[in-house]
């Protein structure tokens, strides 16, 4: 049971048992600031707005004592997790709000923390961010901000339903402000929305909640343990090297080296001497003899990403590696013994490249003893949004200044957009958003123009568009209409940007404008 499951489920049996959620029993907040006024206020505030309880100190020593008596008088079952507000820096004794985060943590409290401070510093914020702090907030704030806080900081991550809050004004009035709000949700919210995954949607660096992603978890742990050969397949972009990490920090090997070679970043001609290594001598440029990868994972693992890539005569050598476990350096008649875990990738099909010659069979049955197959991110579109919040996590800082939100047709979008970058694409088009466009909510026409682009239609699906009159059409006006509707629409759809508009409709800029000029567009935009 982690941290939190035990609030979860007891949430899970009062609504079970009682009608509604209005009588569920909220965590309570534990306020610590040392200006009586400000956290008299803030007190006030937040046990009208939200109808929370408000434990307010002056200082993080009364808060220690009051919480290690409430942990005393509890049993671990019944635990209740808790909300922290605590300021940074506290004039009376020095005391620090950061240290008393991780005191609460050391003692067994559960808890999600929102931190306050008058003197923001990059420093101060990372050292936040580290320690887990849901948000960081710099003084002076308004008190309604602070109560939109608290209840996603108790929706995230103390697994308080939403419903809990409805009867509040501030979840109210939130609800009802959305520019999306209508009597009758949207489908497509009711469904999908961006959500922080929870620990179980977390392994080793890689998020998921899909069936087909928590199969590979469950791969992962099966075969850590072993020495058996791994073959990792897998769309570019899908997190096959995160797999081959997972495998070697699970097993018994952890404790030493984890080598990665790329086989198909480096030239051929130059492959053999870095996996091998090279004596003095053994060619132009070899003014002393050096290790290769594989002696350097000695008792550990090597991870040959891309071997798909590998040259065939090659491939003959990694065969002998593979059955007899010794390797000879370039310029060497000397074997050497070595003790390796072997983990390989590629992207490729090598039951094809087997057929077509480019691959050799008993290569590849030699490496596919364990095959892991890693599925590509429009496979398991229910996992986009739990990576979305995790990337955000990422590359927001710590005082959210440059934190984006989607609206829900954007969200649409990029849950059903195929994804041929995989999870290294979303990685890129999330860092480029908050980068470019933090602080602001990211609508369709913020999106690079390839996700604007619908999949191209056949012939077919165009017969039912227009259906010919009895009395004929004028063509030539009538496509001139068409061609009027699209480019009004595309240049909607990128709010006005006629180099997106133009990728759009597959058409050059320059064609575009002077459409635009002879048809008048460009008086109206």
């Amino acid at each position: 049971m982690n941290d939190f499951q035990f609030l979860h489920t007891s949430f899970e049996q009062q609504d079970q048992t009682k009608s509604g959620t209005q009588n569920l029993k909220l965590p309570d907040i534990y306020l610590v600031e040392d200006d009586r006024v400000l956290g008299t206020t803030i007190k006030k505030y937040l046990e009208k707005k939200l109808a929370l309880n408000v434990h307010f100190f002056l200082t993080p020593t009364e808060c220690l004592l009051e919480l290690d008596k409430k942990i005393k008088s509890e049993t671990v079952v019944n635990q209740t997790p808790f909300c922290l507000i605590t300021d940074i820096s506290f004039e009376v004794g020095g005391s620090d709000g950061l240290l008393l985060i991780d005191l609460l943590k050391e003692r067994g409290h559960h808890f999600v923390s929102i931190v306050m401070t008058g003197f923001a510093s990059i420093e101060t914020a990372i050292n936040a961010t580290k320690k887990g702090v849901f948000h960081y907030l710099t003084k002076p704030f308004e008190l309604e901000i602070l109560s939109e806080l608290v209840t996603k900081a108790f929706i995230k991550k103390l697994n308080v339903p939403e419903s809990a809050f409805t009867s509040s004004e501030a979840f109210i009035n939130k609800t009802n402000s959305s520019p999306n709000a209508s009597n009758a949700p949207h489908l497509f919210q009711s469904k999908f929305k961006i959500e922080a995954p929870g620990v179980d949607d977390i392994f080793c660096g890689m998020v998921g909640r899909s069936k087909q992603m928590k199969q590979v978890f469950e791969r992962i742990k099966k075969v850590a343990a072993s020495d058996s050969t791994i073959f990792i397949s897998g769309p570019s972009g899908t997190g096959k090297e995160l797999v081959a990490n997972a495998l070697h920090h699970l097993s018994n090997r952890k404790a030493h080296n984890m080598v990665s070679v790329n086989c198909g970043a480096i030239p051929s001609e130059l492959l053999e001497s870095e996996l091998f290594g090279h004596e003095k001598g053994a060619f132009t440029g070899a003014i002393s003899s050096r290790k290769g990868r594989f002696e350097m994972a000695h008792r550990g693992s090597i991870f040959l990403d891309e071997i798909g890539d590998m040259p065939l005569l090659l491939q003959v050598k990694i065969l002998r590696v593979l059955q007899n476990r010794v390797i000879e350096r370039v310029g060497s008649t000397e074997t050497t013994e070595i003790d390796v875990r072997i983990i390989t990738a590629t992207h490729r099909n090598l039951e094809e490249a087997v057929q077509e010659g480019n691959f050799r069979e008993d290569l590849y049955y030699r490496l596919n003893v364990i095959p892991i197959k890693i599925p590509a991110l429009k496979e398991r579109r229910e996992d986009i949004p739990l990576m979305i919040s995790y990337f955000l996590s990422k590359f927001v800082s710590a005082d959210l200044r440059n934190n984006i939100e989607f609206d829900d047709e954007t969200l649409e979008l990029l849950i059903s957009y195929d994804w041929p970058g995989n999870v290294r694409e979303l990685e890129n088009l999330i860092e480029r958003l908050v980068i470019l466009k933090g602080g602001s909510l990211i609508k369709v026409a913020d999106l690079p123009a390839k996700f604007l682009k619908v999949s191209p239609q056949n012939v077919e699906s165009y017969k039912s568009l227009i259906n010919l009159p009895n009395e004929g059409v004028d063509l030539k006006q009538l496509l001139s209409d068409i061609e009027d509707s699209l480019i009004n629409q595309a240049l909607e759809l990128t709010g006005g940007n006629k180099n997106q508009a133009s990728k759009l409709l597959s058409m050059n800029r320059t064609t575009l404008i002077e459409k635009m000029k002879k048809k008048g567009f460009l008086q109206l935009s």
